[in-house]
């Protein structure tokens, strides 16, 4: 398993700035949002795994317009592949082969998806990986949702047998079929919860490596409604409290604290499945590399602790 390289050796080591969490950080966009960048080349480091939402209604030519550009752009293009929005097995194999013969994936984002309702005969990703049709044609990484703080559309009772016995099979597809294979979380807002999951999961023998979502800077309002719209759970109670304190309201939130509790935490050996950072941009892609930047850049030149 990949893992990050700001893990120290000792608990009473310095602490990882929060700039070392973010090294190898993946992102995503959206077709028409990505459409706005002139080029991202000037945004993103080298080689940056970049998700492609596929929201309902996008129409498929988006999503491979934009994996072709992304990749002829020298980005490993990760599009999302939601099963509820999937007419049947042959629009799957279409998707599938065009992504990987006109634009070169060799890796996706596969999980549910949105609506209520399927679309078609799938409503699970475990359902898509069963297909055999992403192994058929070459793609040789897959990550999967990760629920740290539960998921009220699959668990409606509040609990998490649901998404925990999900995670089981998602490890037992991996070891079945020798797939790479990792989790990719909803965003957070507190490390606590994401670290008891990572741990509890590990002790459960699920050793799939996980790549925490944050969310990155954007004004505090839009990010309650995200968060509420996307089921975000105990951690939404900081997003919270800091709305209850005038003076912050109107300012930028970051994910300054949460990056600077995973790196401590980390160090200390919690969490011991994280391999990476996800960045949700909700404020705006732009906003979010140029923070993502500023922050490594800053590690780098003081050697990455404090």
């Amino acid at each position: 398993m990949a893992v990050l390289p700001f893990r120290a050796a000792k608990t009473d080591a310095k602490a990882p700035r929060p700039g070392a969490i973010l090294q190898g950080y993946s992102i995503e966009v959206m077709p028409r949002t990505a459409a706005k960048v002139a080029d991202f080349r000037a945004l993103l480091p080298p080689g940056t795994r970049v998700y492609i939402a596929h929201l309902e209604g996008t129409p498929f030519d988006e999503m491979l317009g934009c994996a072709k550009r992304l990749s002829g752009e020298g980005f490993a293009v990760m599009p999302h592949v939601p099963a509820r929005i999937i007419a049947d097995r042959a629009t799957l194999d279409n998707w599938l082969n065009r992504y990987a013969s006109e634009a070169g994936v060799t890796q996706a984002l596969v999980l549910a998806g949105g609506p209520k309702t399927p679309a078609g005969e799938f409503d699970s990703s475990m359902q898509l990986l069963e297909t055999g049709l992403f192994d058929r044609h070459g793609f040789t990484r897959l990550h999967v949702a990760g629920h740290p703080e539960g998921n009220r559309d699959i668990d409606a009772d509040g609990s998490t047998r649901l998404v925990d016995e999900a995670a089981r099979w998602k490890q037992d597809f991996a070891t079945r079929t020798g797939a790479q294979m990792a989790m990719a979380t909803q965003f957070a807002f507190a490390a606590d919860p994401v670290l008891d999951w990572a741990d509890r999961l590990a002790d459960a023998g699920i050793d799939l490596p996980i790549h925490v979502g944050v969310a990155g800077p954007a004004k505090l309002q839009t990010l309650i409604k995200f968060a509420i719209a996307c089921g975000v759970g105990p951690s939404l109670s900081v997003l919270q409290k800091r709305a209850r304190d005038l003076t912050k309201l109107l300012l930028p939130f970051t994910p300054d604290d949460v990056l600077s509790d995973l790196a401590t935490d980390l160090a200390a050996g919690r969490g011991r499945n994280v391999a990476g950072i996800h960045i949700f941009p909700l404020g705006g892609i732009e906003a979010s590399a140029t923070y993502a930047r500023a922050l490594n850049e800053k590690a780098s030149a003081q050697g990455g602790v404090a």
